[in-house]
């Protein structure tokens, strides 16, 4: 049976009081609000803070306050469950509340939270192992060795970004709001992840994360589609967010972001600048579905073969855009085929 390691745990009531905590004890302290993700690797050796602060004793954390038409703001402490079943957000923002609802299982999705599956640790399949698996291979670039098992020859850390709602955010617009000891500052999802399985994330460690800031719906339709080998609980190995603002028949504006097939969400730029301008049909969803394939360049290093992971990119990107466009998988329109 593999134990938590020891340490102290510290429950402030205050954002500022976890900010202050967090500046004091340095490298040594982790925040932990659900906790479904930062416990299980505590008990693998791949995290061993010596201190943990708790926050989910602070209720400014949780709760969606605002509305569709100006904008929602999401407490970063609001559990998975509460975002898939907001109405709001599942009315005017449907890709997130589902990428929110196939998070894990029901019982982990009541535990975790919106902000802790933002900033959920990459994944990889060297990495994810008990501490004596690791212990027999060598260990691994991004915990107690010096190399990446998946790519030796690599000077950096290939392991996975593995969040369900950081690649839906991505393409929805949506900012977050970091707070420290020493102030605050809000940035855009996009500008908070870099591509190194290590270093995912442009945080500061004195940093929490506080808030998801989502600009007003404002006519802009979304889909997630999330591919994994159990139909629960599984992480991601892709997940494909897509997000179209109609004027008229015509797309204004889109944004598709790749999860799961790099260690950081991956925009699909040129195939969604293909869209703008563009009516849905099923000629151009295949020829963006192609596009979309461009950047995604997964490796051996989760489950499934990578060659059938980026094909599946293809695949999930036209379903995607066919569901927004109101098409079946034939291309005709849905109301037709009823």
């Amino acid at each position: 049976m593999m134990r938590l390691p020891p340490f102290t745990y510290l429950a402030p009531r205050t954002l500022g009081d976890a900010a202050t905590a967090l500046a004091e004890h340095g490298r040594d302290a982790m925040v932990v609000a659900g906790g479904t993700d930062l416990y299980p690797n505590m008990k693998r050796l791949q995290f061993e803070p010596k201190v943990l602060v708790g926050l989910r004793g602070i209720r400014d954390l949780r709760g969606v306050r605002g509305s569709a038409r100006e904008g929602l703001t999401i407490g970063a402490g609001t559990t998975l469950s509460a975002v898939a079943g907001h109405p709001e957000i599942a009315a005017r923002y449907p890709a997130l509340a589902t990428a929110a609802g196939l998070v894990s299982s029901p019982q982990l999705r009541n535990m975790g939270t919106l902000g802790g599956n933002v900033c959920v640790d990459t994944r990889c399949n060297y990495y994810n192992q008990s501490h004596e698996w690791r212990k027999a291979v060598g260990f691994c670039m991004k915990k107690d060795g010096d190399i990446c098992l998946v790519a030796p020859a690599s000077p950096r850390c290939w392991a996975v970004s593995s969040s369900d709602t950081a690649p839906v955010l991505w393409s929805l617009g949506a900012r977050v709001r970091l707070v420290a000891a020493s102030g605050e500052r809000t940035v855009e999802v996009s500008a908070l992840y870099q591509d190194d399985g290590i270093a995912y994330l442009a945080k500061q460690p004195g940093e929490i994360l506080t808030e998801i800031l989502l600009p007003p719906a404002d006519g802009w339709k979304s889909a997630y589609l999330k591919l994994r080998r159990r139909g629960s609980f599984d992480f991601p190995v892709l997940g494909v967010a897509v997000a179209l603002r109609l004027e008229g028949a015509r797309v204004g504006e889109a944004r598709i972001v790749l999860g799961a097939v790099a260690s950081t969400p991956r925009p699909a730029d040129v195939a969604a600048a293909a869209l703008v301008g563009e009516r849905l049909t099923p000629e151009l969803i295949a020829r963006v579905a192609d596009l979309a394939a461009g950047p995604s360049k997964p490796l051996d290093n989760t489950d499934f073969t990578h060659p059938y992971r980026k094909k599946m990119t293809r695949v999930f990107v036209a379903r995607a855009l066919r569901a927004l466009a109101g098409l079946d998988g034939s291309g005709r329109p849905v109301e037709e085929v009823a």
